[in-house]
């Protein structure tokens, strides 16, 4: 009886910490960095859209499908402002975005965003690469999913409700 005690203490404290992270239910207040390093905070969120935000990171296998995904099916989200958000540098992002997404280059309604102070995992609350984020024009989260497998309910919601 007394190990099945120690046991469980010790089973308790060993997941004290584990806290699931829960994906924010709005938008937070952040400050993101465009590669030309100005600014880009939530002040400057497009109005009246669909919000996509996409963490991920270039060295990430199922991020290179996200955004191969992305790329193939930009059209589907014309109502859709994207903020695509790493923590790579711009060497690496061009490689990757020269790689895999080279339709989102240049497109109106995508913006490249560096999180170089670290604050997207804080305050999104993402669970894993890639993290995947539909929020309402009145920065409600709609959609929240880290699997890229997820993508056409992404597409498929903004192609209805436009």
């Amino acid at each position: 009886m007394k190990y099945l005690l120690v046991i469980f203490i010790c089973l308790c404290f060993s997941t004290a910490g584990t806290v699931a992270q829960t994906p924010s239910a709005t938008i937070p207040a952040f400050t993101f960095y465009r590669f030309d390093k100005t600014v880009f905070a939530n002040k400057n969120i497009a109005p009246g859209k669909f919000l996509f935000f996409v963490f991920f990171d270039a060295a990430c296998d199922h991020c290179r499908h996200a955004i191969e995904y992305i790329n193939l099916h930009h059209h589907e989200f014309k109502n859709t402002v994207m903020y695509l958000i790493t923590l790579d540098s711009k060497k690496v992002l061009d490689a990757f975005m020269g790689s895999y997404g080279k339709n989102l280059l240049n497109k109106k309604n995508v913006l490249l965003l560096q999180d170089t102070n670290n604050e997207f995992i804080g305050k999104f609350g993402p669970k894993k690469y890639p993290s995947l984020f539909l929020y309402s024009a009145a920065q409600k989260l709609l959609v929240y999913s880290d699997d890229e497998l997820d993508l056409n309910k992404f597409s498929s919601f903004t192609e209805t409700k436009n």
